[in-house]
C-alpha cells in the first residue's frame, strides 16, 4: 500500500525558507533569509557604500603614496637610498620659550601655526624637514597649571609623559590643516650612542621622508636618567643634523642671533653675521634659559661645535617670526651663520663618531697621539689612562696627556678590558683576556680628527668635567 503523504508544515516555516526550500535536502539553512524592509535596505547600501568608500579611499592613499616615494627616489616602489634627499635636509630647533607666550603662559599659537606655515613651504620646495621641538614638559606644566619647572626627576618625567600628548596632538592638527602629516620621534643619549641604534633611527628618518611626513623629535624625558641625557635639545637637534647628514640646523631663540655681549646687559652689543672658526669665538654666553626652558646661548654654542665639526651649518635666529627659517634657507643675512667644517670622508658612521660627544676618555702617550695624527689605528701600549664606564663598540674620546680631546673614536673593548690592557702589547691579549680580540683598540678607519684648537678651554671642557665628576 502507498505510504501517506507527510502533514503539511507551518506556514510561517514556509515563509522563512522561501529562499531555501530547494536545498533542504542537501544542505541546510544557516540561517533564515527574509526580505528586507525598505528601511533596512537603506542601512545596508549606506553601511556598503562606507566601506566600499574607505577601501578606495585607501587604495587612493597607498597610490599617492607610491607615486610620491617613485618622485623622491626614482624606484617603482620607492625604498631604495637616495643620497640626494639627505642634501636638502633641513633640521629646525624650537624651544620652549618659543612655544608658550611668556606673559600669558598659554601656548603661542598664532607663533606656532607660522612656524607649520613655512615647514610647509619648505616642503613644497622639496626640502626635507625635521622639526626638534622641546616643550614637553612646559606643556604638561600649562596643562597642570605650574607656573615653573619642578626639580625632581620623576616629577619632571610625569609632566613630560603628559606634556608630549598635548604637544603632539596640537603640532597635529595643525599639520593637518595644511595637508601635511607629522610623525613622533622620541630619542635618547644611549639611542644615538649605539651603532645599530643610531642606524636604526637613520632608516626611520629616511622611510619619513620618502612617504613625505615630517619628524618631529623630542628627547625621552620618560625614560633618559641623568647621566644619559643630552642636556638639552639645542644639542640633540646639533646630534640629529650631524647623523642624517642634514644640509643646515636652524636654531630658533630668543634673540635675533649671537651677540659679542649680552644684549640684555649691554646696549651696544653687536650682532655677529658669520662665524668661520667656533672655537676661536671670544664672546659672553651668560644668558641662561627660560623658566620653562633648559637651553641658553653657551649650549648653542655647543650645539654650532658639534654640527660643524660633522660637516652641517647651523643657523641662530629669532623666534619671534618663524617665516625667518625662509630667509636663512634664501641665504639672506639673518641672525649668525655658522660655517660648517669640510670632512675628510663622507662616510655615515664617521658622521655619527664626529656627532656624538663623548663622555668616556682614553688618555694616551705621546707616540700613540702622533701615531693617531698620522692616520694609524689605536693600540693598547699607547694607553696611559681610561675615564669613565663604557661597553665596546661606543664612541670615546681620545686626548693627549694634557687632557686636550683631538680626536672621537669608535672603541673595540670595554672600559674593563682596557683597564686590564693599557700599556700591554696586543699580542697579550690572548693571555689577558682569555680569547682572541680585534687586532686594534680603535681602528683608524673609525677615529675622526676633530679640528678643534687643541689649547682651547672647550677641548679640555669634557674630560675635565668627568674627572671632577668622579672625584
Amino acid at each position: 500500500t502507498t505510504p501517506p503523504p507527510p502533514p503539511p508544515r507551518p506556514r510561517g516555516a514556509d515563509e522563512a525558507h522561501i529562499h531555501t526550500r530547494h536545498y533542504s535536502d542537501r544542505v541546510p539553512p544557516l540561517l533564515p533569509l527574509r526580505v528586507p524592509t525598505f528601511p533596512s535596505f537603506l542601512v545596508l547600501v549606506l553601511v556598503v557604500g562606507e566601506a566600499a568608500g574607505t577601501i578606495m579611499s585607501g587604495l587612493g592613499r597607498s597610490q599617492s603614496i607610491r607615486e610620491l616615494a617613485k618622485k623622491r627616489t626614482g624606484s617603482p616602489l620607492g625604498w631604495d637610498r637616495d643620497e640626494n634627499l639627505k642634501s636638502s635636509t633641513v633640521v629646525i630647533k624650537v624651544g620652549t620659550s618659543s612655544l608658550v607666550d611668556q606673559e600669558s603662559g598659554l601656548p603661542a599659537l598664532s607663533k606656532i601655526a607660522a612656524l607649520i606655515e613655512a615647514i610647509c613651504q619648505l616642503k613644497r620646495k622639496d626640502r626635507n624637514v625635521v622639526l626638534v621641538s622641546s616643550g614637553a614638559v612646559g606643556f604638561g606644566c600649562l596643562a597642570l597649571g605650574l607656573q615653573e619647572r619642578p626639580k625632581g626627576v620623576m616629577m619632571k618625567q610625569a609632566l613630560a609623559a603628559t606634556g608630549q600628548a598635548k604637544l603632539m596632538e596640537l603640532y597635529g592638527r595643525m599639520f593637518n590643516s595644511l595637508g601635511e602629516s607629522c610623525a613622533q620621534v622620541l630619542l635618547t643619549y644611549e639611542n644615538l650612542g649605539n651603532k645599530s641604534q643610531a642606524d636604526n633611527a637613520v632608516n626611520t628618518f629616511e622611510a619619513l621622508f620618502k612617504l613625505g611626513v615630517v619628524p618631529i623629535v623630542n628627547e625621552n624625558d620618560t625614560v633618559a636618567v641623568e647621566e644619559l641625557r643630552f642636556g638639552d635639545n639645542d644639542c640633540l637637534s646639533a646630534m640629529v643634523a650631524a647623523v642624517i647628514g642634514a644640509r643646515m640646523l636652524i636654531i630658533l631663540t630668543d634673540v635675533d642671533g649671537l651677540y659679542d655681549k649680552n644684549p640684555t646687559k649691554h646696549k651696544d652689543a653687536k650682532r655677529i653675521a658669520v662665524v668661520e672658526k667656533v672655537e676661536d669665538l671670544d664672546v659672553d654666553v651668560s644668558s641662561k634659559g627660560s623658566s620653562l626652558g633648559t637651553g641658553g646661548m653657551a649650549t648653542k654654542i655647543t650645539a654650532a661645535k658639534i654640527a660643524t665639526a660633522s660637516g652641517v651649518e647651523m643657523s641662530i635666529v629669532s623666534a619671534v617670526d618663524p617665516y625667518v627659517i625662509l630667509k636663512v634657507m634664501n641665504g639672506d643675512s639673518v641672525g649668525t651663520l655658522f660655517k660648517r667644517r669640510k670632512l675628510v670622508t663622507s662616510r655615515n658612521h664617521k658622521r655619527w663618531i664626529a656627532a656624538l660627544p663623548a663622555r668616556q676618555f682614553l688618555y694616551l702617550d705621546e707616540g700613540a697621539v702622533k701615531a693617531i695624527k698620522k692616520k694609524k689605528s689605536l693600540f693598547s701600549a699607547g694607553i696611559t689612562k681610561i675615564i669613565g664606564t663604557f661597553p665596546s663598540n661606543v664612541s670615546i674620546g681620545i686626548c693627549d696627556m694634557k687632557g686636550n680631546v683631538f680626536a672621537h673614536g669608535l672603541v673595540n673593548y670595554s672600559s674593563m678590558e682596557l683597564e686590564l690592557l693599557k700599556g700591554r702589547q696586543m699580542s697579550d691579549v690572548p693571555k689577558i683576556l682569555g680569547y682572541i680580540g680585534a687586532d686594534s683598540i680603535v681602528h683608524r678607519g673609525n677615529i675622526v680628527l676633530l679640528e678643534f684648537d687643541p689649547t682651547s678651554p672647550e677641548s679640555k671642557a669634557h674630560a675635565t668635567g668627568l674627572e671632577e665628576s668622579k672625584s
